[in-house]
């Protein structure tokens, strides 16, 4: 009896990057490596998309459209190349507008991909409709999605083989084109049982000539059993990655699966020792960069709080950037009462992201005393409808904070009567910086706002970890370690030397430690009074300048944190005295910010 061919699609170099190093890989380093893994006769590969579009622009200095083209340029004009887009949020965090969303599908076209995998967080097929359409239109082969996860142990709803397949009937029953169909379980948490019923109903209910394909990850430890799950269930295709991108918070690797299916009735069809091969040339091409524990890890506890393994690697290097990683067990604890109470979107970006920011804010500020806009937006409709109904107490609290009511209007119709959103605001803003009007540019502006034009600026900066430069910033120095530091506009020359500080050739004696992040710190009782950051973060705009009247709660800057905006606003009336930081600046919990009289 002959065996069943299993297709697979080569991650390592879009999702492999996201899961392990946080998305953020230039594209001259990995090269080796891709031309490697074609000569060991890979011929299927994700090759951009999803966090893989902004981070380029946000930590890379890198064009995203250029590595596409050498991307297609490196595999080949036979490679079917996929991206990944997150209906009409396409490669944001945001949704967009109809001209946003068509110029997506014209422009991944344009520069050389073949498949655009499709998904809606909320598995609200209205914003699969217009997305995959436009997919479509634009030559390329559409594969929709229904997106899965486990809910935490002792939630209800949702999420069950009804649901998943009652979410695959709607996709039918909308008329929606397609070429194939996923489901994704971005999470790693779906039982096998519950992936193997799944598959095996969508089957019956698909085309024969429809591929399946299945999408998981091994950051709870079961993604080879579930991949094994879904095949015997009837599905074609499944993803798989190389090592150093394989395996913990990514896929299982190639090499692994082909281990697994040695002695049953399936085969990947692979020349095992040109795969090995590639995966050394990828080791050394990745062996300089900072390789994050969590991201080798196999975590029992996910389940429990299902953070995604292509956000969480993103989101402890940001931790690590702000200074805060040893936030990240409270931050992952809080997860389960934010997705618990949020309506049971499935824990894939963007939504893994608005829940890691909820549960964030909920660590530093106090359970649901500030609700991540994002997070709020979604609980009262703006990104459509969630799988049941939000706890009816957060909603409440999120319309109050957030100043917004419940909406039940499609965000697509919403969105194109926004005149902050689409191609009309993104042009004025490149003519507004003299820079070129053309399809990249907008589409870049649209999707990256302030970062796409610092970067068509040549203002971005790079944010790529790498060992050799981490080590020389993070060890701790046996040597005094000399600073100038500038207070209230004054220049201090300082020397630490242990438990000694020398400043301006005065000696003290110091016990420095870690502090607490301070919330903002206010004496009404004096003239003066100063408005400090309340977290770790990047100034990106200044909306006071000295000698400025302010009113009670008006912003004065915007500081950018784990990808939210905070506002910074005055604590009362009175004129602006003085401002400290200027934007680009990086600053702590609770330096000094502005002062108010």
């Amino acid at each position: 009896m002959s065996k069943k061919k299993v297709h697979f699609m080569c991650t390592a170099f879009r999702d492999g990057f996201q899961s392990v190093y946080g998305a953020r890989v230039l594209t001259n380093d990995f090269l080796p490596a891709l031309h490697a893994a074609r000569d060991a006769g890979i011929t299927y590969f994700e090759a951009g998309g999803g966090a893989r579009f902004q981070s380029l622009y946000f930590y890379c200095n890198e064009d995203a459209f250029s590595m596409m083209d050498t991307f297609r340029e490196a595999t080949g004009p036979e490679a079917n190349l996929q991206t990944l887009s997150r209906g009409i949020n396409v490669v944001g965090l945001e949704s967009q507008s109809s001209d946003i969303i068509k110029m997506h599908a014209d422009l991944f076209k344009k520069h050389g991909i073949s498949t655009i995998r499709n998904f809606d967080a909320l598995n609200d097929v209205n914003n699969l409709i217009y997305s995959g359409q436009s997919i479509v239109d634009a030559g390329l082969k559409h594969q929709v999605c229904v997106t899965m996860m486990e809910l935490p142990p002792g939630c209800t709803g949702a999420h069950d083989t009804v649901f998943y397949t009652d979410t695959l009937r709607k996709i039918l029953n909308a008329d929606i084109p397609y070429d194939s169909v996923c489901f994704k379980d971005a999470s790693g948490t779906a039982v096998p049982s519950k992936v193997f019923e799944t598959i095996k109903m969508a089957r019956t209910m698909l085309p024969e000539e429809i591929s399946i394909h299945f999408h998981t990850h091994e950051t709870a430890g079961i993604g080879v059993t579930a991949y094994k799950a879904a095949l015997d269930g009837g599905a074609d295709t499944i993803d798989l990655s190389l090592a150093p991108c394989s395996g913990g918070t990514c896929q299982p690797d190639v090499i692994v699966m082909w281990h697994a299916l040695n002695g049953t009735d399936y085969d990947l069809d692979i020349n095992i020792d040109k795969v090995r091969d590639a995966e050394e040339v990828f080791k050394e091409c990745m062996h300089d960069y900072f390789l994050p524990p969590e991201a080798l890890a196999v975590d029992p506890l996910i389940p429990w709080s299902p953070m995604p393994g292509g956000a969480l690697t993103a989101n402890t290097q940001m931790l690590r950037d702000n200074g805060i990683m040893e936030k990240y067990p409270d931050i992952i604890k809080s997860m389960r009462e934010v997705v618990e109470k949020g309506g049971f979107g499935t824990s894939v970006t963007p939504v893994s992201q608005f829940y890691f920011q909820q549960a964030f804010n909920n660590v530093m500020f106090g359970p649901w005393q500030k609700i991540a806009e994002p997070y709020g937006q979604m609980v009262l409709g703006y990104f459509g409808k969630t799988p049941i109904e939000p706890d009816s107490e957060i909603v409440t609290i999120a319309s109050e904070q957030l100043n917004l009511k419940p909406t039940t209007d499609p965000p697509l119709k919403r969105n194109d009567a926004d005149p902050n959103k689409g191609v009309g605001i993104a042009t004025k803003q490149l003519q507004e910086a003299g820079l070129d009007v053309n399809d990249e540019n907008i589409f870049i502006v649209a999707t990256c706002k302030s970062k796409g034009l610092d970067f068509l600026l040549g203002n971005a900066k790079i944010g790529i970890r790498k060992t050799k430069k981490t080590a020389a910033s993070i060890l701790p120095s046996s040597k005094p370690t000399q600073y100038k530091a500038t207070v209230n506009g004054r220049d201090y020359d300082v020397v630490i030397d242990g438990n000694n500080a020398t400043v301006d050739g005065q000696l003290f004696s110091v016990n420095m430690q870690h502090a607490e992040p301070s919330l903002l710190k206010t004496d009404a009782s004096t003239t003066s009074q100063s408005v400090q950051s309340e977290m770790p973060g990047k100034v990106i705009k200044l909306l006071a300048k000295p000698g400025d009247k302010i009113k009670q709660d008006e912003t004065i800057l915007v500081l950018e944190a784990m990808k939210m905006e905070m506002q910074i606003t005055a604590p009362r009336d009175g004129h602006i005295s003085e401002i400290f930081v200027s934007a680009g600046d990086q600053v702590a919990s609770g330096d000094q910010l502005a002062r108010i009289d």
